[in-house]
């Protein structure tokens, strides 16, 4: 247990940063280091932002050479992390200080590898002066609502009902992170019911699942609800866009809405609802972690504990959270995002000994489900587009899915 601004002080240490977040190495992380020097003045940090993060980032770490510090890519297995990162402590201990769900991600036996950046809730981020245009009073509850609203913001106003930003990839993956518990009101659904479900991407009939959130993209393309061509996209571009109204709402995380607000002069115009299901007459939404903090285990212990001091701050104190627009992971935090009427969701952990199981159903399927799956959801697109079948992409998604429970031994239970 560290008290900052108390405990190693007189620590000296020169630690490099590898981040994903190119666009503030040298504005915000600039800003935060120098504060941090408030309490701890020799502890020196060099940012390195890295454009394609995870590929990069991946094949680094296995040199052991790469810096002290970095956002862990989705890529490393549960079962590696001690070979690459340092334990930030046993997951009861942190649990005292941080929402236990949390930790999950890079949690292994009972150790903790890396430390959630900040939380994101899942919903959608959209114009509120372009719905009130639109004739829209209530907010979609259902996916049915929510197309028939995209077709009012069509009919009634000059804006694009919602913009796909198919062409950046990676914006595409945040239809992967609605579908569990936000879609089902099921903490277990993605370790349990969707590794071990013989056809979880099936129409459930109700709204509700895999099937409803993926085909609320296809219908909104196919009925023309969409930009007019997909791959003119401009992610940079769509900020100012939904910011001053020429875009109704995008299908990001709240980590989004900090940066439609700041990218015009209507930041008052930018709200955040969530995904629009209904399970049995209730709203979910799925608080999950974002990127989170690993410390180089080949790193000198002097600069293992500056690095664990500094990542400390960052989580606690600097602000970076609220900043970004996510949910706090610290216990004494308040909370950025609390929608009415609707209970958040964190995923269950895994039970012991299945800690992979999600990694290796999404490498042996290739579906890559919240692991930069982009190509898949862009599938979906692009056949809503050109007249394809929606059910034979999630047929296609079910015999995948199928053959890597054969492959891996999973016995099916759901």
């Amino acid at each position: 247990q560290i008290e900052l601004g108390k405990d190693y002080t007189d620590i000296k240490a020169d630690l490099k940063f590898l981040t994903h977040k190119t666009d503030v190495v040298d504005t915000v992380f600039k800003g935060y280091v120098e504060e941090f020097q408030k309490l701890y003045p020799n502890v020196n940090i060099e940012y390195e932002g890295i454009t394609d993060y995870a590929n990069d980032v991946t094949m680094r770490l296995s040199t052991g050479d790469w810096g002290d510090m970095c956002m862990v890519p989705t890529t490393v297995d549960k079962d590696e992390l001690e070979n690459y990162f340092v334990s930030f402590g046993d997951k009861d201990s942190l649990s005292k200080i941080y929402e236990s769900n949390m930790l999950n991600n890079y949690a292994f036996g009972d150790q903790v590898y890396g430390l959630p950046s900040m939380a994101n809730v899942q919903g959608i981020v959209y114009n509120k002066a372009v719905f009130k245009e639109a004739g829209i009073t209530e907010l979609p509850k259902t996916p049915d609502e929510f197309l028939d609203d995209l077709q009012k913001i069509k009919d009634n106003t000059d804006a694009i009902p919602m913009y796909t930003n198919f062409a950046a990839g990676w914006t595409m993956t945040a239809w992967d992170a609605y579908i569990d518990g936000g879609a089902t009101g099921d903490p277990d659904f993605v370790n349990n019911v969707l590794c071990k479900g013989k056809d979880p991407f099936s129409d459930r009939g109700d709204g509700t699942g895999p099937y409803a959130v993926y085909n609320t993209l296809y219908e909104a393309v196919s009925r023309g609800l969409t930009e007019d061509d997909p791959t003119t996209t401009d992610w940079e571009g769509s900020k100012g866009m939904l910011n001053n109204g020429q875009i109704g709402c995008m299908a990001l995380g709240s980590w989004s809405v900090t940066q439609m607000q700041q990218a015009g002069d209507h930041a008052d115009d930018i709200g955040y609802m969530p995904f629009p299901i209904t399970v049995d007459g209730k709203q979910y939404t799925t608080a999950g972690p974002d990127y989170c903090y690993g410390i180089n285990v080949h790193a000198s212990d002097e600069n293992k504990t500056a690095a664990m001091v500094f990542i400390k701050w960052m989580v606690e104190e600097s602000g970076w959270c609220e900043l970004e627009g996510g949910y706090p992971i610290s216990k004494t935090a308040p909370t950025s995002f609390v929608f009415d009427g609707v209970e958040v969701v964190t995923n269950a952990t895994a039970l012991e000994g299945e800690e992979d199981l999600m990694n290796e159903m999404n490498a042996e399927s290739e579906l890559n489900f919240n692991a930069g799956g982009d190509l898949k959801v862009q599938k979906i697109v692009e056949e809503a587009a050109n007249g394809g079948s929606f059910d034979d992409i999630m047929a296609d998604w079910t015999e995948k899915w199928n053959d890597a429970q054969d492959s891996l031994g999973i016995e099916v239970k759901y």
